[in-house]
Formats: C-alpha cells, structure tokens, sequence
C-alpha cells in the first residue's frame, strides 16, 4: 500500500467508529447526534470564520457540519446558518458544542489508547 492508501485507510477506520451521542436538548425538544472528526474541507471552513474574527459565525458552522440525527442524517443545512445565529439561544447552542468538543476529546483519548 501507498502512504495515500493508508492515509485513507485510517480515516476511514475513524469514520467506522460512527456518531457519537446523543446530545439531550430538551430546549429543542430534540436529541442530537455527532460526527467525532470531520475532513479538512470542513475544518478549514471553521478556521477561515475563527482567523476572520468570526467566532459565532464558526460555532454554528461547526455544529452545522456536525450535528446528525440518529439516521447520521444532517440535523441543519447551511441554509440555517443565519437562523441559528439570530433566533438560536446562544446558551443552548454552546452547551450542545462544548458537549460535542468534551465528548470528542474524551473519544480521541481512548482511541489512542
């Protein structure tokens, strides 16, 4: 195997692992799953909001990249961007994404050991 093909091979053994969650919202009247990792595409999205001085505007991109229904189905589009920023309780959407990041921490320390 090429280092490409076992570049590709581990990533997709760390998509195997599958969603993460789920989340309680009892706000939204909903439960949220996750994705643990995301490609670099995605990650360079948050990034380019964070360098900018957009850092809300990256919090929901990040939970719109990440968020799933128990299906692994999207929970938002992009289209709900301007939605989540303007009529989303900044509180609720918080928690949901440090609990995705404290979780996804917790997993990538036992992946490693």
């Amino acid at each position: 195997m090429s280092i490409i093909d076992n570049v590709e091979a581990h990533f997709q053994q760390v998509l195997a692992e599958g969603l993460q969650g789920p989340i309680d919202i009892p706000e939204w009247e909903t439960e949220l799953w996750w994705k643990p990792t995301t490609t670099l595409a995605e990650e360079s999205i948050i990034m380019e909001l964070t360098q900018q001085g957009k850092t809300t505007e990256a919090l929901v991109m990040s939970l719109i990249i990440r968020a799933r229904t128990k299906d692994n189905e999207p929970a938002f589009s992009k289209a709900d961007k301007l939605k989540l920023m303007r009529v989303a309780d900044p509180k609720v959407v918080l928690r949901v994404i440090t609990e995705m990041n404290t979780a996804t921490s917790e997993w990538e320390s036992a992946v490693k050991n």
